[in-house]
C-alpha cells in the first residue's frame, strides 16, 4: 500500500479537530483565567501581525494571513487560540503554540478563511493562554475586526 505524504491542509484539519474537542470540555474543568501554580504570572502582550495583506490596505481582511507577536514572562509554553464570528456564528477556530522549540512552528500563522467562512467581515478574539493542571490560564486577550 502506498503511503500518502502528509499535507499542511491535513495537519491544520487535525489540529482544528483536536482544538474543537478541547473546546467542548465541560466548563467545570476550565481554569479561572488567572495564572496559578508553577509557570504563570508576570506580564504578557499579544498583537496582530499581517503575514499577507492581499489588497495592501494594512488591515486584516477575509483570506489574509495573520500571526501574532507574543510576549510573556510566564515560564509555561504560551498558546494562542483564535475565534472569529459572523453574526454570532463561529466561522473560524484555530490554536497555535508560540514557544521556543515548538515542533509545529509552521502553524504559527492563520489564514482568515474556513469552510464556514467563505467571505465577508467577522469579529475575532485571540486569547493567549497556557495549560495548567486545573485547565487554562489566560495571559492576554486581543479583539480585532476582519474586513470583507
Amino acid at each position: 500500500m502506498k503511503m500518502k505524504k502528509p499535507t499542511l491542509a491535513g495537519a491544520v484539519t487535525s489540529v482544528a479537530l483536536v482544538v474543537l474537542a478541547l473546546a467542548l470540555v465541560p466548563p467545570a474543568f476550565a481554569g479561572k483565567g488567572k495564572p496559578s501554580g508553577g509557570g504563570g504570572g508576570g506580564s504578557s502582550s499579544l498583537s496582530l501581525v499581517l503575514s499577507t495583506d492581499a489588497n495592501g490596505n494594512g488591515v486584516a481582511n477575509w483570506d489574509d494571513t495573520i500571526t501574532y507577536n507574543v510576549s510573556t514572562s510566564a515560564t509555561s509554553s504560551p498558546q494562542v487560540k483564535t475565534a472569529c464570528y459572523q453574526n454570532g456564528v463561529l466561522v473560524l477556530h484555530a490554536d497555535a503554540a508560540f514557544y521556543a522549540g515548538n515542533p509545529f512552528a509552521y502553524m504559527d500563522w492563520l489564514q482568515l478563511t474556513s469552510g464556514m467562512w467563505t467571505g465577508g467581515a467577522a469579529d475575532c478574539t485571540a486569547t493567549m493562554y497556557y495549560m495548567t493542571h486545573k485547565g487554562t490560564a489566560t495571559l492576554a486577550t486581543l479583539n480585532f475586526h476582519v474586513d470583507a
